[in-house]
């Protein structure tokens, strides 16, 4: 009675399976001799033993399996195999069965890209995201942008955005584009540093040339051409004009992530900035130096005074990381399982990024956490809930009350733009760190705040009147 039961089981999985394969595969057809295959792999049999109860042979079987098994890969996005067909599918079928979702309603791009979010582990969305994340939501003009001004000699890109919109997701994949342009590829990220690190600008500049020289795979020499007399500045710059470039028969790509962190060390960004500059300026007449292409990421919520015609924030492409749009939002639900693209739920999306303006990061949670729950809560209550103290943005929230409750001119600020629907006209400084906050937007002369969570929840916190 058990050994019926399990089978009536398999063969019920097995018709789900094959259902979702004709999706995966359309508009191919999945015919008897697969569906025979299919139903007999998940029951354990060996190609020969399902040979055996056929007319087919083993070897036609098996070529038919694999082909089989090598279209379900190419559109899975890895490797599926007889032996994992069941997890892997059961998984995908589970998924797509919630909220009415169907492939249909989806484009290729996002067809091929569904499959691969059933078999992932289910990240926390804090951090960067891997390589083959599917989660990852392109900025297609934002990134064509970057690749070509990549190409071009001494180039600096100024990528700059508030924390969580995805900086250091975007430098890892522009070292890869680097990386398939032959190109030599080095990220550094400044959170690394010790914090004794930032004592003085030698043990810096020798810090930051040691790195990138190992990430080179080459001999760190820093001895033989840093000289005190001449300063730790001309000395980085000996290294690398006489050392490090010249090692090279290709262009050098430096990924310079969280440099927010040497704003908060004056004596060192008063000089590394400066010097990143004139590197720059070195570009236009010295060809060696028209090796080095710098990509330079920071979080704006830092505010130093720089002196801003010495540091390399006003040359080259700057790039601001915006928020996502509408149809963004819809296809990161997808990649949740959550059909937004259905008529009737399209306006969950316009909700959404209307509650917290299409911060990156505060959709991805929001739509982690709806898919968590399974149903058990729904959009409408989940944005409720958002501006209180018992939200799911409560910490992130929390953290932007702390810095405004620290600067008080901020604060009061703050308070007459949450306070208004209409824009709200603030001095230059305070514009530009509400800006850099990511809590305003800025229209002309005018501010608005970025979105209506900001708006509850600190017009409540902050008892704006």
């Amino acid at each position: 009675m058990d050994n019926q039961l399990k089978n009536q089981s398999q063969i019920t999985d097995a018709n789900a399976i094959i259902q979702v394969m004709e999706e995966l595969l359309s508009p191919q057809r999945i015919s008897a001799i697969e569906i025979f295959i299919v139903k007999h792999s998940l029951l354990g049999y060996t190609y020969h033993e399902m040979a055996n109860i056929s007319s087919y042979t083993t070897a036609y079987i098996k070529e038919i399996g694999s082909q089989l098994w090598q279209d379900l890969s190419t559109v899975m996005g890895r490797r599926i195999t007889k032996k994992n067909l069941n997890v892997l599918l059961n998984k995908y079928k589970y998924r797509t069965n919630q909220d009415d979702f169907t492939l249909e309603q989806f484009s290729p791009e996002i067809k091929v890209k569904l499959p691969r979010l059933s078999v992932e582990l289910l990240q926390f969305p804090d951090g960067s995201l891997s390589l083959d994340s599917p989660y990852y939501i392109k900025h297609p003009s934002i990134e064509d942008q970057i690749f070509a001004e990549l190409q071009q000699p001494g180039c600096v890109i100024r990528i700059k955005a508030p924390r969580h919109f995805g900086k250091t997701s975007l430098l890892h994949r522009l070292s890869v584009f680097a990386q398939e342009q032959e190109f030599k590829s080095v990220y550094l990220d400044f959170q690394e540093a010790d914090e004794t690190i930032f004592a003085c600008l030698n043990q810096f500049l020798r810090w930051f040339c040691s790195n990138i020289t190992q990430k080179l795979a080459l001999p760190v020499n820093l001895n033989d051409y840093w000289d005190e007399e001449i300063g730790s500045k001309v000395s980085c710059r000996v290294y690398f004009e006489k050392y490090l470039l010249p090692k090279l028969d290709c262009p050098l790509v430096l990924l310079l992530d969280e440099v927010n962190r040497i704003f908060e060390h004056s004596n060192i960004a008063l000089d590394f900035l400066p010097m990143l500059r004139a590197w720059h300026e070195q570009a236009k007449n010295v060809r060696i130096w028209q090796k080095l292409r710098l990509v330079v990421a920071h979080a704006t919520e830092v505010y130093v005074p720089l002196r801003l015609n010495q540091s390399p924030f006003n040359v080259g492409l700057l790039i601001t990381l915006p928020q996502f749009t509408i149809a963004q939002v819809q296809e990161l639900a997808a990649c949740y399982a959550l059909n937004w693209y259905n008529h009737q739920r399209m306006q969950n999306a316009m909700f959404l990024r209307a509650m917290v303006g299409g911060h990156p990061y505060l959709t991805h949670l929001a739509l982690h956490y709806l898919y968590l729950q399974k149903g058990e809560i729904t959009l409408e209550k989940l944005l409720e809930t958002a501006p209180t103290q018992t939200g799911i943005y409560r910490h992130y929230l929390q953290n932007l009350l702390v810095i405004l409750e620290d600067e008080l001119f901020l604060k009061d600020a703050f308070c007459q733009v949450v306070m208004r629907n209409e824009g709200v006209q603030l001095n230059a400084l305070t514009a530009y760190k509400l800006e850099s906050l990511g809590l305003i937007q800025l229209q002309g002369d005018l501010a608005y705040v970025s979105c209506q969570l900001y708006r509850l929840y600190f017009r409540q916190q902050l008892q704006c009147s």
